[in-house]
């Protein structure tokens, strides 16, 4: 095997991890029951896959623009990601469609208490 061919199985695996993981958040996604561990399940094991599969192109094209670009978006996808699901969280968590029995910490509590007076 030549060093192409090395590089071209690396993606391969690659693209088939991430996808893996891409599909257990989905599958996530669908099977978990409140906001939080759909949130979890969103963003964790998809951001993952996503930079897995990033990676895979890069190494298949073996172009510089290619890369930049990529490497561009995976810095946007790593920003947006974690922002999002902290913002819907703490929606949720307002309109009260989370289970508050189940939480270990409220460090919200206080606050959404002081607001509801």
């Amino acid at each position: 095997m030549n060093g192409d061919q090395i590089l071209d199985l690396v993606a391969v695996i690659l693209i088939l991890i991430g996808a893996l993981l891409c599909l257990s958040a989905a599958v996530g996604l669908l099977r978990f029951r409140d906001v939080p561990t759909r949130l979890h399940a969103a963003t964790k094991p998809q951001v993952l896959g996503f930079l897995l599969i990033c990676i895979a192109i890069a190494l298949s094209a073996r172009s510089v623009a290619v890369t930049a670009m990529l490497a561009a978006i995976v810095i946007i996808q790593f920003a947006t990601a974690p922002l999002s699901a902290h913002m819907v969280g703490r929606q949720a968590y307002r309109n009260g469609t989370i289970d508050e029995d189940s939480l270990l910490v409220d460090e919200l509590k206080d606050a959404k208490d002081a607001a509801s007076e």
